[in-house]
């Protein structure tokens, strides 16, 4: 009998959570679409639950085409109105138009720096950070890197991207490897990435 597949506490729940868990949270992302999808599911999640996020999932992208953010920056009012009125949207015009007005600085991000994944990277080297205590489940809900990389892209004119925002979006992109140490994620990970270990003071 084969042994029992050891996970994230958060993530043991048979379904969408472990799902996500084991295909997406963590793993390094070097695309800009899928860049703005995990950015902009934080912003959608603001105030609400991440499992929320996982169910709406697919509403989202039929709403937002498949978060292909050249389309969405190009939004008007009649797009805004037909987001809110789409069966089972989270109905918060503010997000909807924050998710549009970040698409445009998106673009001119990713344009400046070549692509917005190597202005994100960029902040690490192009590796993964792994925080001393993390591993044993020490996480905070932000830190100084979050901090440097929340205030940049509110610079940029970025909206909903706060400091936890920002750690939360930084987890899930594999910026950082916060996997505990007895996940099967965390060794393949760390052996894959090169991670680098620091001891940045945590600001949770």
């Amino acid at each position: 009998m084969a042994g029992k597949i050891c996970r994230c506490s958060w993530c043991e729940d048979g379904g969408l959570l472990q799902d996500y868990h084991d295909t997406e949270w963590g793993i390094p992302v070097h695309d800009d679409r899928k860049q703005f999808e995990f950015l902009m599911l934080e912003v959608m999640q603001c105030g609400l639950n991440w499992m929320m996020m996982l169910k709406k999932r697919e509403i989202f992208r039929s709403c937002f085409n498949n978060f292909e953010y050249e389309k969405i920056a190009q939004y008007t009012e009649a797009d805004v109105e037909r987001i809110l009125a789409y069966p089972g949207m989270i109905r918060s015009r503010r997000k909807t138009e924050a998710v549009i007005h970040n698409a445009q600085c998106f673009i001119e991000t990713a344009a400046e720096c070549h692509s917005f994944s190597k202005y994100l990277w960029g902040f690490t080297q192009n590796r993964t950070v792994l925080y001393r205590g993390h591993n044993a489940g020490a996480l905070p809900a932000r830190t100084e890197l979050s901090d440097l990389i929340s205030a940049d892209l509110r610079k940029r004119g970025f909206k909903y991207l706060g400091s936890v925002t920002v750690y939360a979006h930084m987890q899930a992109c594999g910026i950082v490897n916060d996997h505990l140490k007895t996940c099967f994620l965390y060794r393949t990970l760390t052996e894959e990435t090169g991670s680098l270990i620091v001891r940045m003071k945590d600001n949770g």
